[in-house]
């Protein structure tokens, strides 16, 4: 049987700007983007996550930017780490050019509180013949008074012409390397915001659910929300907020993009709930495996299946693959069966046979 195409909407066509070495729009790929969640001051430690986030597939990190302490420890990060950084100012628009003058390779400020129109232009004058990028980060719960008393909530409206005024702010003073978000904890206003500054304005989008919850709960609102927008072609670059270890935003991120075709990184686990009929220890294997191979840049399919119902066909269409029961497996190569595997071996098989793959 033919696989099945479905239509996704087709991609936004966006102006092209560089964080650093990374393109975002313009038909790039979508980007990866975390936050750190150390103490931008503490610099081993941030040194530490950033690399930990690098290392996982993130392709830009966000560090913030307190206070002048954290904005002079940003330049001694940026010196010890690969991927390029993006300082987070509010309230301060001195930090954001010190920042800029400590080597960041772009900036995310909300111009509704780092100082007013004047502050911003301060920012621009530096910014520009660095030709470094700025997010304006539009959030709804910090969107400007006047606006909140026209729509009386933070509406997907509100935050649409909130990014608007500041987009033409910025145009005003002929700066034009921008990127916007518009973040809320309510997945369907940020889905509806974005879709109509999408008509609205061609600069790049970040994607983000602000505030999503913790691991479970912020999987899902990220996930809907960011798959619905990539799914109609709106977004270029996006983060998976959770409150959790930032390196699990990372693989949440690959694993949206993964189900919706649009990148690959590392191996796609295919492994059953279980039920009555499973007769192996299969969140064991599953677990052992997924933590052997977590390493690996390459994206085979791998299936660890617990029953003799649904589990030969999808190892069999798996690249490697093992359907196990009553105590062994039978192990799939690339579709045809290759042999059985005791129970107690067949993590160790599974990651063998993977690596001798991808090898």
């Amino acid at each position: 049987m033919e696989p099945v195409e479905y239509q996704r909407g087709q991609k936004r066509e966006t102006r092209r700007i560089h964080v650093g070495p990374v393109p975002i729009g313009g038909g790039a790929p979508i980007a990866v983007q975390s936050m750190t969640n150390t103490d931008t001051r503490d610099v081993e430690s941030t040194v530490r996550q950033v690399q930990e986030l690098y290392d996982a597939g993130c392709e830009i990190v966000r560090l913030a930017i307190p206070d002048q302490e954290a904005a002079e420890a940003f330049g001694e990060i940026k010196s010890r780490v690969k991927p390029p950084l993006i300082a987070d100012i509010h309230f301060d628009h001195r930090l954001a050019i010190a920042a800029l003058n400590k080597g960041a390779d772009g900036l995310r400020i909300n111009p509704g509180n780092i100082g007013g129109p004047k502050a911003v232009e301060k920012i621009i004058r530096v910014a520009a013949p660095m030709e470094t990028p700025i997010r304006i980060g539009v959030n709804a719960g910090s969107l400007p008074k006047k606006i909140l008393e026209k729509y009386k909530h933070p509406t997907p409206e509100a935050m649409v012409e909130s990014a608007l005024e500041y987009i033409r702010l910025f145009e005003d003073l002929g700066f034009k390397e921008i990127k916007i978000s518009l973040k809320s904890s309510n997945v369907m206003h940020t889905v509806s915001a974005y879709e109509q500054l999408s008509r609205e304005a061609d600069y790049p989008l970040h994607l983000g659910v602000t505030e999503a919850g913790t691991l479970i709960s912020g999987t899902v609102k990220n996930a809907i929300g960011i798959g619905i927008l990539l799914f109609k072609g709106i977004g270029d670059t996006f983060r998976v907020s959770l409150c959790s270890d930032p390196v699990e935003e990372v693989k949440v991120a690959y694993e949206i993009l993964r189900a919706l075709g649009l990148r690959h990184r590392g191996p796609e686990f295919i492994s059953c709930p279980t039920c009555g009929r499973c007769e192996i220890d299969l969140f064991d294997v599953v677990t052992e495996v997924e933590k052997a191979l977590s390493h690996i840049k390459a994206s085979p399919r791998v299936a660890i299946m617990g029953c003799v119902v649904n589990g030969p066909g999808e190892a069999r269409e798996a690249d490697i693959g093992i359907a196990g029961g009553r105590g062994h497996g039978l192990l799939f190569k690339k579709g045809k069966p290759a042999g059985k595997v005791p129970e107690r071996e067949m993590a160790k098989v599974l990651i063998e046979e993977v690596k001798k793959l991808v090898e």
